[in-house]
């Protein structure tokens, strides 16, 4: 006799506009604003539909932004301006949108967020080697400077990204575009690297 569960499967859709909300709600109050209340109403859902899928409110942001923030993927596209690009334009389009407000709000926050700190730190270490990975594979197959440092060339990507993001006024945030500031970026950084 096989078991089967009672009750209606859980509907995906309620799942993403949980994590969405949940991102958003962060982003936009921060920690001592964020409770699983808040996050319910602006998803449109009911408290009992979160909690029972998770059983804190640390446990639904951790979910949140593990599922807004992906991994950087150790993906290789052949060559290290392609890397760099691709990791420029994702890292672009995450700070626009409401993972970017977040995200500055957890480099201030996470330590102080119970049962977020040491996912959060696993998590942010875990894209930080596949972005290394990329520099070194640059550095192996001769296309920069031995001795350049993949933490500081992340470093000035990575901050470059950020700072243009965070100064350009709200009104032309949208007016950024991705793909050309990726591509002026990246050819300044590797001159010097060369």
């Amino acid at each position: 006799m096989s078991a089967t569960t009672a009750g209606r499967p859980r509907d995906p859709e309620v799942d993403r506009r949980v994590l969405r909300a949940a991102v958003t709600r962060y982003a936009d109050h921060g920690w001592a604003a964020f409770s699983v209340d808040a996050v319910a109403r602006l998803a449109c859902v009911g408290k009992a539909a979160i909690y029972l899928r998770w059983p804190t409110k640390e446990a639904l942001l951790g979910a949140a932004l593990a599922d807004g923030v992906p991994l950087v993927l150790d993906t290789d596209t052949g060559t290290l301006r392609g890397d760099l690009l691709a990791l420029a334009r994702q890292l672009l389009v995450h700070h626009l949108g409401a993972e970017g407000q977040a995200l500055r709000r957890l480099g201030v926050e996470y330590l102080t967020i119970p049962d977020v700190a040491e996912a959060w730190e696993t998590h942010r270490r875990s894209r930080l080697e596949a972005a290394r990975a990329m520099i070194r594979r640059g550095i192996e197959r001769g296309e920069i400077r031995r001795d350049t440092s993949p933490t500081l060339l992340l470093d000035a990507l990575c901050g470059g990204v950020m700072i243009h993001t965070t100064s350009t006024p709200d009104a032309r945030r949208g007016d950024i575009d991705v793909d050309g500031y990726a591509e002026r970026l990246v050819t300044f950084l590797l001159r010097a690297v060369e």
